[in-house]
């Protein structure tokens, strides 16, 4: 499948310090790559090279088939280009119409702003200026401004923090409707359950470097674990102890413990006990798949 980015050994450096220290990624057109990994990671500063916001300190980006030069895409490229920034990138005094508007009468064949903004829970006719709306209406209407030229790809970095759970809705489907059109996105995100409803693509990024890649399935894999709650930063060894070879103790968020390995009666009775011994409630038991946000822990955890 072609590529509509394509990043080769790239490298972003701040003084001495590296924020992105070779990576290599593929954005294949018509499909969302959700780019995953810790606050620091390089997300951004990939982002921002790929955007022509900053210039890398190495290496080659590709983006709709022209490699961006050290002054960044050309005009036309630009042109092709959505772009939605994590911060920013909104002029405050304005009202949503009329900034949405200014931005479409650069493009040969925009969207409706009108319809655009309504499609985003926003209405058209307000007279508040962006910098009086919430953090959750302005994430809507900087995602109208990335969107508003029908772009052949679409930067989107954090396109849902501060959106309720119906908005976010709507917005998973807007993605998915501009996907089926042929957009191309590439979703910068910390909320996993975007990246598990929408991403074709994962890439997980970690101290400047890719560390895994692939499907959301092929990340998941079929690996059943078992998940309990208990105290923060509780001692498990005597519970590693009893598992067998394959297994171990995985504490993610603070006082949230996965127990990887099979998930057997005998294992699932150790935990039981276990946990019996230290007071928690064998209610709080789950068993099933790890989750996407299991694996990225787990991945990023590795890395240190």
């Amino acid at each position: 499948m072609p590529a509509a980015l394509d990043v080769r050994d790239l490298v972003v450096r701040y003084g001495t310090r590296t924020a992105v220290a070779g990576v290599d990624l593929t954005a294949a057109e018509g499909q969302v790559t959700a780019l995953v990994g810790p606050n620091g990671a390089g997300k951004t500063s990939t982002v921002e090279c790929c955007v022509g916001l900053r210039r890398p300190t190495g290496g080659r980006i590709t983006v709709l088939g022209e490699q961006v030069g050290p002054g960044g895409p050309s005009p036309e490229l630009r042109s092709r280009v959505g772009v939605m920034l994590q911060d920013g990138g909104l002029y405050g005094t304005a009202r949503p119409l009329e900034l949405v508007r200014h931005l479409a009468s650069m493009y040969p064949d925009p969207r409706p702003p009108s319809d655009l903004l309504e499609r985003l829970g926003i209405d058209p006719g307000t007279r508040t200026a962006i910098r009086r709306m919430s953090g959750g209406e302005q994430r809507r209407v900087a995602a109208a401004a990335a969107l508003v030229g029908r772009p052949a790809l679409a930067f989107l970095d954090e396109p849902t923090t501060g959106l309720d759970a119906l908005a976010r809705r709507d917005f998973h489907d807007l993605v998915r409707e501009l996907v089926e059109a042929g957009t191309t996105i590439v979703l910068t995100t910390h909320i996993m359950d975007d990246v598990e409803r929408l991403a074709d693509h994962v890439v997980v990024v970690a101290d400047g470097r890719v560390i895994r890649d692939g499907s959301v399935p092929d990340l998941i894999g079929d690996d059943e674990s078992v998940g309990f709650r208990g105290p923060l930063h509780a001692d498990v060894s005597s519970l590693r102890a009893v598992l067998p070879a394959d297994g171990d103790v995985v504490e993610g968020p603070p006082g949230h413990y996965r127990v990887t390995g099979a998930a057997d009666p005998l294992v699932l009775s150790a935990i039981a006990a276990w946990c019996a011994q230290h007071g928690i409630r064998t209610a709080d038991l789950s068993v099933g798949r790890r989750s996407l946000e299991d694996v990225v822990i787990d991945l990023v955890g590795s890395m240190e």
